[in-house]
């Protein structure tokens, strides 16, 4: 099954009108604004996952609303030097899950930030980063 329903010379032409509300760029605005006005980063922890290819952490920062948000990051064992690196979202219903659940792209060579979704664990993995004020945007992955 294809991921997508137009050939490649058409998707890459491909210009939807998209309506934009009145409010749009005040909402950016203000959202921006607050957003400044929380710190980015919030903490970053050794995680002792007894892997002897790769070294994790776990990462937490504040998200939208200053909510926590989570993610793995995991790089090649004992290597100091800058990496090239690969930042992964997951898709709906998937939480971060345990460090040695996505090991592919730290084996490769690769820094490997693994975000996780707020609130949207529940079918793959075997983390989840909780929502913290049930009244903000998330969604339970079911």
């Amino acid at each position: 099954m294809p991921l997508f329903d137009l050939p490649l010379d058409e998707l890459r032409r491909y210009a939807p009108v998209v309506a934009e509300p009145d409010d749009f760029d005040a909402f950016w605005r203000t959202t921006l604004r607050a957003a400044a006005a929380v710190p980015v980063l919030v903490d970053v922890r050794a995680e002792p996952a007894d892997l002897r290819l790769v070294d994790t952490w776990d990462v937490t920062f504040a998200g939208f609303g200053g909510d926590p948000v989570r993610a793995w990051y995991t790089r090649p064992a004992g290597v100091d030097r800058p990496l090239p690196a690969v930042v992964e979202y997951l898709g709906y219903g998937r939480g971060r899950g345990l460090p040695h659940e996505r090991l592919t792209w730290p084996v490769a060579g690769y820094a490997h930030l693994l975000m996780d979704s707020r609130g949207q664990a529940g079918r793959y993995g075997a983390g989840d980063t909780p929502i913290p004020a049930p009244e903000r945007p998330a969604a339970r992955g079911r």
